[in-house]
């Protein structure tokens, strides 16, 4: 049997809850948190201090023909709704996830629209 320790996704589990005890969200600077699946990427911004989500964006919804693009297109929509609400600058929770691929492309894409992170 397979050591539960061990399994990928106990490790980014572990790694998400090492990032969480140093990063959290407050109202003047709230918390760009990134959940990646197989299939989609998601992207939430977080006031951690009422615990509310302020805005939400995911890749389904996002045009695009790969996940990365659509993943870019997630960064750059989620900045757009942020600016909204009059929010220009996050702290980055990348969910334990390496910061290469779709996770670095969302957050480029967040960069491009605006965001201070």
């Amino acid at each position: 049997m397979k050591n539960q320790k061990n399994s990928k996704s106990q490790k980014t589990t572990t790694r998400h809850n090492r990032i969480r005890a140093k990063i959290s969200g407050t109202t003047e600077r709230p918390r760009l948190a990134v959940f990646r699946s197989n299939k989609n990427i998601y992207a939430q911004v977080i006031d951690d201090t009422t615990s509310k989500t302020l805005v939400a964006f995911s890749a389904d919804k996002a045009k695009g023909q790969t996940l990365s693009l659509r993943a870019k297109e997630v960064g750059l929509e989620i900045a757009k709704l942020a600016k909204a609400k009059n929010i220009t600058t996050v702290v980055f929770d990348r969910g334990g996830f390496s910061y290469t691929g779709k996770i670095s492309a969302l957050a480029e894409g967040a960069r491009e629209g605006g965001l201070i992170f």
